[in-house]
C-alpha cells in the first residue's frame, strides 16, 4: 500500500482517530497491517448488513474499536481474527441497540394509545395509533415521547434532545399537524387528542 494510497483513506474517513490508525501503520514496526485486511473487513460487514453504507460504517466502527483496544492485540497474533471480532462484536452491539430502540418506540406506541384513550368518548384502536405514531419521523416521535409519555416541560425534552426549545416546539408541532391529517384519513377512528406539554413548557 503506497504512501498516496494511505492519505486517500485518511481523508475519506477524514476522522482523528482513523488517522491515528494509519500513522501508526505507516511506522517502521508496523504492528498493525489494518490496510491489508480491509477487503475482509469489507466483505464480512457487507454480508452482516445490505446497505454498503450501513457496511462502511461498520468497517468505520472497528477500526475505531481496533485502534481503542490495539494494546489487547498480541504481537504475532492472527490479526485478521481479531479484527473480524471487533467487526462482529460491533455488529451485534447495533443491533441490540436497533432492537432496544424499536422496543422503546413499540411501548411508546402502547402508551401513547393509553393515554390518547384517556378521556375520549371511543377507544382508538392499538393498531390505528401506533400507525399514527410510527408515520411520524423520528425526531418528531422523540419530542413528542418525552413530552407526551414522560411529561416533561418542553425545556427538559429539550434539554434531553440536546436541542434549542425553539426546536422542540416546532417539533411537536408538525407532529401534531401530522396526526391531524392522519385523523382526517382515518374517520372510523375515535378523535386523536394531540397532547402538547404538561404546561410547564417555559419552565
Amino acid at each position: 500500500m503506497t504512501e498516496r494510497s494511505l492519505e486517500f483513506f485518511a481523508d475519506r474517513w477524514n476522522n482523528s482517530s482513523l488517522k491515528s490508525v494509519y500513522s501508526i501503520m505507516e511506522r517502521k514496526e508496523r504492528p498493525f497491517d489494518v490496510i491489508g485486511q480491509l477487503a475482509a473487513l469489507r466483505r464480512y460487514a457487507r454480508s452482516l448488513v445490505r446497505n454498503s453504507d450501513d457496511a462502511e460504517d461498520l468497517v468505520h466502527d472497528a477500526l475505531l474499536r481496533a485502534y481503542e483496544k490495539k494494546q489487547s492485540f498480541r504481537r504475532g497474533g492472527n490479526l485478521r481474527t481479531w479484527l473480524l471480532s471487533i467487526l462482529h462484536n460491533a455488529h451485534i452491539d447495533r443491533v441490540r441497540q436497533d432492537r432496544s430502540l424499536a422496543r422503546r418506540h413499540e411501548e411508546a406506541a402502547v402508551e401513547t394509545e393509553q393515554s390518547l384513550q384517556a378521556g375520549q368518548e371511543h377507544a382508538v384502536r392499538l393498531q390505528q395509533v401506533r400507525d399514527a405514531f410510527f408515520h411520524l419521523p423520528e425526531e418528531q416521535r422523540e419530542a413528542l415521547h418525552l413530552v407526551a409519555i414522560e411529561d416533561l416541560s418542553y425545556q427538559e425534552a429539550a434539554t434531553a434532545l440536546g436541542i434549542p426549545m425553539g426546536t422542540l416546539m416546532s417539533r411537536i408541532s408538525r407532529a401534531r399537524t401530522q396526526l391531524r391529517e392522519f385523523e382526517e384519513k382515518t374517520p372510523r377512528a375515535s378523535r386523536l387528542r394531540l397532547i402538547g406539554g404538561n404546561g410547564n413548557e417555559g419552565n
